[in-house]
């Protein structure tokens, strides 16, 4: 794991805290490097290095009108397009992922007799853990003080048989997130992903899979794709026990107010993502 990295996501979350609690105030280059505990000359460059874009931009891409045009344009989840290997149409910034659910012996017995690989990994939204089963993703779970990974493995497959591997996942690791924000390690294949979960659950976490990078959603709208548009509840639970983050894109789904809610892996992260997917499909420097 790049530890430098993680440092650096550590330092640019601290501002992007600030940015969304203060965006109507406009906080100043000063105020945000202060936070980030850098000059303003290095919080400018390394922001930008990171987002794609300056911060004054960035914080455009989290006030709730930006959010609110993103729900009104809308997303036809139930016919999003998937074309060439990459969901979306045109999002070559995005992965193609195929999803697979375990049978419900697999499911009952939590992954008895299977064999989960894993390391953990730098990312631009900080250090995570992936697990491998079978050569198809697991997990894929942001690690802080209160998420570790022996914890997050118990509680995702504790029958599971875990073997530390990370170099044996460092290809895969860095397929999911290119080195510098590059493409070059993007696959020619989709991405598999192996699920445990119920009927349900499976459902929704594919309906995800067709918000292309750089929109937003509602809990609701998700809830009328799969045919339950009564069962917005139901379906935000079961985002929230999404075990694949970030592949499995449950950070760009909101509430139809606006606001950005919760996420399993904090709220800043959340906003980090968004804001930076944003960057990189209609922002300008």
């Amino acid at each position: 794991m790049n530890t430098s990295h993680a440092y650096t996501y550590q330092q640019i979350a601290r501002a992007i805290e600030h940015l969304a609690g203060h965006y109507q105030q406009q906080p100043t280059l000063a105020e945000l490097a202060e936070r980030a505990s850098l000059s303003e000359f290095h919080f400018q460059r390394l922001f930008t290095e990171w987002a794609g874009v300056s911060p004054k931009k960035f914080s455009q891409f989290l006030t709730l009108e930006h959010a609110k045009a993103q729900l009104r344009r809308g997303v036809p989840l139930t016919e999003a397009a998937y074309d060439a290997g990459l969901s979306g149409t045109g999002r070559l910034h995005d992965l193609f992922v195929t999803i697979e659910g375990v049978t419900p012996g697999q499911f009952k017995q939590a992954g008895a007799g299977l064999v989960m690989h894993y390391g953990v990994f730098d990312s631009p939204f900080g250090a995570y853990l992936l697990g491998v089963i079978g050569g198809k993703i697991a997990l894929l779970q942001f690690i802080d003080e209160t998420n570790q990974p022996e914890t997050l493995l118990q509680t995702a497959w504790p029958e599971a048989n875990h073997q530390h591997n990370p170099a044996a996942l460092e290809t895969l690791a860095a397929q999911i997130f290119p080195v510098a924000g590059t493409l070059a390690n993007r696959p020619n294949q989709p991405l598999p992903v192996l699920l445990r979960g119920s009927a349900f659950q499976l459902k929704v976490w594919e309906a995800l899979l067709k918000i292309p990078e750089g929109r937003l959603v509602s809990y609701d709208q998700i809830a009328e794709s799969i045919g339950q548009p009564s069962a917005s509840r139901a379906v935000g639970t079961a985002i929230g026990s999404n075990p694949v983050g970030y592949l499995i894109p449950c950070h760009r789904v909101i509430k139809k107010t606006g606001l950005f809610g919760g996420y399993r892996w904090g709220t800043d992260r959340k906003q980090a993502m968004l804001g930076w997917e944003a960057a990189r499909t209609v922002g300008e420097l």
